[in-house]
């Protein structure tokens, strides 16, 4: 299936801005087109992206997200009526 998706070169290689759910090691056909020069928000966007690559972040699994969310004291639906009544 044919995917277009923006992409940086630098030092000889074709480096993804977005994950390409693509299996190591499968072989594909790579058509490249000059793109327009990068708006700052673009270089904005490929340097926090760079950023995060340096990060160790670590996996959080479905359970824990909701433990943690079990311990927050009172409702969405308590808050949700708070902020109404604030208006």
């Amino acid at each position: 299936m044919p995917k277009t998706f923006p992409a940086f070169y630098e030092g000889g290689v074709l480096r993804p801005l977005e994950p390409l759910r693509i299996p190591d090691h499968q072989r594909v056909v790579v058509t490249v087109c000059e793109a327009p020069p990068a708006s700052e928000e673009d270089v904005l966007d490929l340097e926090y992206l760079r950023g995060l690559e340096e990060l160790e972040i670590p996996e959080v699994s479905l359970e824990e997200v909701r433990r943690r969310l079990s311990s927050i004291p009172g409702t969405m639906t308590a808050d949700f009526i708070a902020e109404r009544e604030e208006r």
